[in-house]
């Protein structure tokens, strides 16, 4: 069985090997034993802590197989980013330039630093090992966060937003970080890229530029992954479009990578999941598939099943093996999203 909960100090090795799987470009694990570690503690502390609004809080969970006792696959929601550390994009926009003296009307498009979504939720960390990337179990992964948004909504900003992966070649270089390590940085992409991991952005405020790039003025294989993915993450980007994420013109500093963004009640899994009472039998023969939470914070399951719902009577039947995953009993509540 697969079972989606939160991560605990003893994953350490477990998410250090999926830190090291998960290549370049994964900002949010580094490859730092010691950086990991103040990771988990730092979560384990936010699904303790008491909270009236989102401050800087990090819920990082694994997926692990209970056959194996393996952690195979994580998935993360940031509570509010940018209220300690800063948190940096791109934002898109267009100078107009117009002469009625020459008659020339020029559009530009520019690239300002901004720090706009500081507050927001961000969705991260998403992960599956490769021999699991079947049977819908990515979907499930990803879409797991939404029920535990939908139950825990006061712990989160009201704006989520996902960076995309931007282009970068099998050694981690990216076509558009090329002109910004030449102009402004001198340090490599991989280099940046795991620096920011860290949370030592000093850097960025000292030596990223001040005003609006123009760009036109970058290279032309910098201007063509502008807003583009990663083959590798192209799949999670449809994912997140299916759920009412969009575009809005912020791009990721670094690799040019987008970033999409959802109010928190237009997410369409947010809206559809529901809450209902558990009924515990044998599994029916029109049950159909579910994405199934319960409605717990530190103990949060989630995984998925065949289950049956009442549209009259608001339960759901889940059999004896679904109900102890998931840490419920007979008469408690769950909630449910059609996978």
């Amino acid at each position: 069985m697969l079972i989606i909960r939160p991560i605990r100090s003893t994953d350490l090795a477990a998410l250090y090997q999926i830190a090291q799987e998960s290549g370049h470009g994964f900002t949010s694990l580094p490859v730092n034993e010691e950086l990991l570690r103040r990771k988990i503690a730092r979560v384990e502390a936010s699904f303790d802590k008491q909270v009236d609004k989102p401050f800087d809080e990090g819920y990082l969970m694994v997926l692990e197989d209970t056959e194996t006792n393996e952690v195979v696959g994580t998935c993360g929601i940031e509570a509010a980013v940018g209220m300690v550390d800063a948190f940096y994009h791109y934002r898109l926009g267009t100078e107009v330039y117009h002469s009625e003296q020459i008659d020339v009307r020029n559009e530009v498009e520019t690239l300002t630093l901004c720090h706009d979504y500081t507050g927001a939720a961000e969705f991260c960390t998403l992960f599956l090992r490769n021999s699991y990337r079947k049977n819908n179990t990515g979907r499930m992964l990803s879409r797991s966060r939404f029920l535990f948004l939908a139950q825990h909504a006061e712990r989160f900003g009201e704006t989520v937003i996902a960076e995309m992966r931007g282009e970068s070649d099998a050694e981690g270089n990216s076509p558009f970080y090329g002109w910004l390590q030449k102009n402004f940085l001198g340090i490599d992409f991989v280099e940046a890229d795991y620096l920011s991991g860290l949370g030592k952005k000093a850097f960025m405020a000292e030596m990223m530029p001040k005003n609006a790039v123009y760009v036109c003025l970058l290279p032309e294989e910098a201007q063509k992954v502008i807003g583009e993915v990663h083959a590798n993450t192209r799949p999670a980007l449809n994912l997140l479009h299916a759920e009412g994420f969009r575009f809005r013109g912020y791009v990721d500093i670094f690799d040019g990578g987008p970033t999409v963004e959802c109010n928190v009640n237009d997410i369409r899994a947010v809206r559809e999941s529901r809450v209902l009472t558990v009924t515990i039998a044998d599994t029916p023969l029109d049950a159909t598939n579910y994405i199934v939470a319960n409605t717990q914070l530190k103990n949060y399951r989630a995984t998925a099943a065949k289950i049956t719902v009442s549209q009259d009577h608001n339960n759901v039947i889940l059999n004896a093996e679904t109900a102890a995953g998931l840490m419920v009993a007979e008469g408690e509540q769950v909630r449910v999203l059609a996978m």
